[in-house]
Order: C-alpha cells, then structure tokens, then sequence
C-alpha cells in the first residue's frame, strides 16, 4: 500500500509545475512541450510538418509564460492580462498551421485551447488530467527537440506570424482570442478561479521599481579582517594621496595665473602681493642665508684643516 502511495505522489509531482521560474528549466521546458504536442498530434491527425511546426509554437508559449505565473499566483492583474496575451499568440500562430477542421476540434478541446489552470497556490497542464501516464508518447520527439530556443516567435519577425502562408489548406477564420470574447470572464474563472487580484495590480514593474524596492544587502552582516582592513587603508592612503596631489596641482596652477598676471601689470603684482607671500618669501631668504653660511663656515673648516696640514709639513722639514 504505501509503495502504491509512493508512485501516485511521484505521478503527480510530475504534472505540477511549482511556482517560480527556476522550477522550470529549459529541459522541463521542451518535455512538457513535447508531451502536449504528442497528444494534439494524435487527436488531430497532424502530419510531420504540423508536428514539428506546433511543437515550436507550444514551446514559445511555455516557455514565455513560465516567467509570468509567479505574479499569476500572486494575484497581480497585469500578469494575467500578460498570460492571455501569450495564449492569444500562441492561438493565432496554431490557426495557420491546423486545417479549419482541425482548429474546430482544437478549440473543444479545453485542455488543448486553454492549457493551464491553477488550483490552490500551484499551476498545473490542463492534459495530464486526460492523459495520466505522464511517461507515454505517441511519436517520437521532433526533429528539433533540443535544438529550437523560440527563434520563430514573432517577434523575431516583426511581429508578424511565421507560419502564415506556410500551408496551402483553409485556416480557421473566426474569433480566436480569448480576451475578446464575451466568455473571457467565465474563461479566466475557469482558469484562474483560486487566484485573488490584488487591487491596483494592473501595472507591470518598471526596471526602476524593482531596483529601489529591494533592500541592499552589501552593508549588513559585513565581517572586516585585518586584509581587507589593511586593502581600506591602502585604499584610503591611495585616494588621501591623491586628493592631495590634485589639490598641489591646482595651488601650482593658480601660483601659475597669479604669476602671469603679476607679469602683465606691475601695480597688480605689488598690490597682490599678501602677508603669506612675504612670509614665504622672508622665510626662502632665511633658507638661502642659512645656507650660505653653512657653506661659509664649512669653507673656513676646510681652510683650519689646510693650514693645520701646511703647519705640519713645515715643522717635518725642520726636523
């Protein structure tokens, strides 16, 4: 009994897709495409080509969607407008694939029409109701199962659809969209009916919402060792230095103005001329004076010394 237990709660992780996007790989991606395109292959008769060509066009709406059902299950309202906007691509691009037969019986399908519901706070396919052997495939993968990323999706092609003009059979002329039709109501009931709209949730985040609402998380729990207290100080000492260094470059420049202009007028120059200036200069005179001194004294010990060498010489000749 609990081995029965253990392969039905496995049968059914499978068909759930949690929410988040990192539930989602791109390798879940292209097996839950693939599956629900086995099954509309073989209700609706699809040839090769149609097969191929409607694997790429569940995979774009998968894979879109897949970033949106978060916000779906939090109840915000431009998430649920982004979901049928999908679908309603994702209809159209199909309506010039099937033949108008088959489009009729796809949209009787619910499970193929509209794909995705939610019950409590998870999303699930709507085919694995139908079809219970998660594991079962009725033809072999497309020939581009691993190789298609969405490079057909319209917007790649000015948002016009790829397939259209592709095949030669009558399309489905009538109304597609689900959000144009006056059951969309009862249809987002349908589909969504668990989730609760949050008021004033019909706006998207803008990239300058999502960067100020989140809280930094750089300046707090910081740990400092004695390196990285050793590379703030080098740091520190680095900018210190060269704040330092701009600021003489900028005193020199301004010594550099103040002596050009000193040397255009003369009555400038004497007037401009501060208590500082002289100070500077008062004490560069005291450094050349003393200076010379020393230069002085040293040449007076240096003539002590000759002297005292001649006295010494004289008296050995004496001797």
């Amino acid at each position: 009994m609990k081995r029965i237990l253990f392969i039905l709660l496995a049968t059914l992780s499978t068909a759930v897709c949690s929410a988040g996007t990192n539930a989602m790989s791109n390798s879940k991606v292209r097996k839950e495409t693939r599956f629900l395109t086995d099954k509309m292959a073989y209700e609706l008769n699809l040839s090769t080509e149609q097969y191929n060509d409607v694997y790429e066009i569940n995979y774009d709406f998968i894979s879109g969607v897949r970033y949106v059902m978060d916000d779906v299950l939090y109840g915000n309202e431009w998430a649920l407008n982004r979901y049928y906007d999908y679908l309603d691509v994702r209809n159209d691009d199909l309506r010039w694939v099937l033949s108008s037969r088959q489009y009729a019986r796809f949209m009787q399908a619910e499970y193929f029409y509209r794909p995705i519901y939610t019950s409590g706070n998870r999303w699930y396919f709507r085919v694995y109701v139908t079809y219970t052997n998660h594991n079962h495939f009725y033809f072999p993968r497309p020939y581009h199962y691993r190789t298609y990323v969405g490079g057909h999706y319209r917007t790649h092609h000015n948002n016009v659809s790829y397939y259209r003009g592709r095949y030669k059979h009558p399309f489905y002329n009538g109304s597609y969209r689900i959000r144009d039709t006056k059951s969309y109501t009862t249809h987002r009931r349908s589909d969504f009916g668990s989730v609760t709209v949050r008021p004033g949730s019909d706006r998207a985040p803008s990239r300058d919402d999502v960067y100020t609402t989140r809280r930094s998380s750089s300046s707090s729990n910081r740990t400092t060792t004695p390196s990285t207290t050793r590379r703030e100080s080098t740091n520190s000492n680095a900018t210190t230095n060269t704040s330092s260094s701009s600021c003489n470059n900028n005193s020199s420049s301004r010594r550099t103005n103040s002596s050009t202009k000193s040397n255009t007028s003369s009555s400038r120059r004497s007037s401009s001329t501060t208590p500082s200036t002289e100070r500077k200069e008062s004490s560069s005179s005291s450094v050349r004076s003393s200076s010379g001194s020393s230069t002085r004294s040293s040449g007076s010990s240096s003539t002590r010394r000759s002297s005292s060498g001649s006295s010494s010489r004289s008296s050995g000749d004496r001797r």
